[in-house]
């Protein structure tokens, strides 16, 4: 219960994020919430048990990568729901080609490339969350609406509170309560409708294609790719420090296994019409308090999302969350996320002007291209679905960048 509880708000964020952008009725938020329940379910199996060719086999929880809701929202907004799921496909069965090799080239993201490339992350998706604390439609006559605010801040400050002064597991699901409080402070002042509770089914079977057939566009392609890339190093990340706590060494085999395990998730996600998936670092925390190592509450785990997954009801409960109530949480975990970056870049020597460079610049060319994207209007649409990107720009930069200047890194 406690994984489940601490990947639970981040898991739904996800579906709840890029539905409302595309406009999906309530009726296909609900299946999309609770389908991704049920393939969270399927994804944690396929890592935690090892066999020949998957799962590294540690006791970890994997969920949506939050990095993936911009770069999908553009797709889906500018090429269709179908180029979405697509480009979901091919980043799953680029990272089963390059699984091997992946294991291998860790020299080409060093700390100044990493802390960079996850800093752009955070603070690219800070504005998304200013716009859902405003009701998430700035079009919209009511944006901005007093109650909406006083909700979205209140949630922000509920979850602060509760990560100064809660401990121990309260402490690890602080984004989780301050979601549920922030909703009941909604619902107390007439902002929640439980109609789309009352309508949902009570069983449903996931469907493969729900949202229509995937289409390829090389520009989605290439966009998830990069995604897929900061997912990948993020989880290698979680990995070693998995097998720290657990007292495994982690070799060069465990690790594509890992990677295999991620690139067929996020296969079956899009057949499914969900998403990507990535390795938690939410339940390494939880892995430090219970002080449980044992692979078996995983299975637990994810027998229960899977349980879950086939409940519409239980979806559609996540789809009544008011947009400002997300939005609070989504200014807290995506500002931590940015400060993740930055802790980070403090491992490197800025002493040396060309890691100044590499990492200025490339935060730069990521907000930058955020901000203003309208500055590369008369490219091809192919170039504009890349160099509008924030995340898969700033990769780009960093990871050339400290080629020229750095070359490659062996000790990585």
């Amino acid at each position: 219960m406690q994984h489940l509880l601490a990947m639970y708000s981040g898991d739904v964020l996800v579906p709840l994020l890029i539905g409302s952008y595309l406009h999906f009725t309530a009726a296909q938020m609900t299946y999309l919430v609770s389908v991704d329940i049920f393939m969270c379910g399927i994804a944690t199996l396929l890592q935690v048990k090892r066999t020949p060719l998957t799962g590294i086999g540690l006791p970890v929880v994997l969920g949506c990568a939050i990095q993936a809701v911009q770069p999908l929202q553009k797709i889906g907004g500018s090429l269709g729901v179908g180029a979405m799921y697509g480009a979901v496909i091919a980043a799953g069965i680029f990272t089963l080609l390059i699984s091997g090799l992946f294991s291998r080239i860790r020299g080409l993201f060093p700390p100044v490339v990493t802390g960079s490339i996850i800093a752009i992350i955070g603070f690219t998706l800070v504005p998304v969350a200013f716009e859902n604390i405003g009701g998430g439609n700035p079009a919209a006559k009511t944006f901005g609406d007093p109650k909406g605010l006083i909700v979205g801040f209140a949630t922000v400050l509920i979850i602060v509170a509760i990560n100064i002064w809660g401990r121990g597991f309260i402490h690890s699901i602080a984004i989780l309560i301050g979601i549920l409080a922030g909703t009941f402070i909604a619902g107390a002042m007439g902002m929640v409708s439980l109609a789309p509770v009352a309508q949902a089914s009570w069983f449903h079977i996931p469907q493969p294609f729900y949202f229509g057939m995937p289409t390829f566009h090389t520009s989605a392609i290439v966009t998830m790719i990069m995604v897929t890339l900061t997912t990948m190093i993020e989880s290698t990340g979680v990995f070693f420090a998995l097998g720290d706590l657990t007292g495994k060494h982690i070799d060069q085999n465990d690790l594509k296994r890992g990677y295999r395990s991620e690139g067929i998730a996020a296969i079956l996600g899009g057949i499914f019409n969900t998403f990507p998936y990535s390795t938690f670092s939410e339940n390494v925390g939880v892995l430090q308090l219970s002080g449980v190592k044992s692979r078996k509450p995983l299975y637990y785990a994810a027998g229960f999302l899977i349980f879950l997954g086939l409940l519409p009801k239980v979806g559609a409960m996540a789809t009544v969350i008011p947009s400002s109530v997300l939005g609070g949480a989504m200014l807290v975990m995506f500002g931590i996320v940015g400060a993740q970056g930055v802790r980070i870049l403090q491992q490197v020597d800025f002493n040396e002007n060309k890691n100044i460079l590499i990492a200025s610049l490339s935060i730069g060319m990521g907000l930058g291209s955020t901000v203003y994207p309208q500055l590369f209007h008369t490219f091809p649409e192919t170039i504009q679905m890349l160099f509008t990107n924030g995340i898969v720009i700033a990769s780009i930069t960093a990871v050339v960048l400290n080629l020229l200047f750095n070359g490659y890194d062996h000790e990585l």
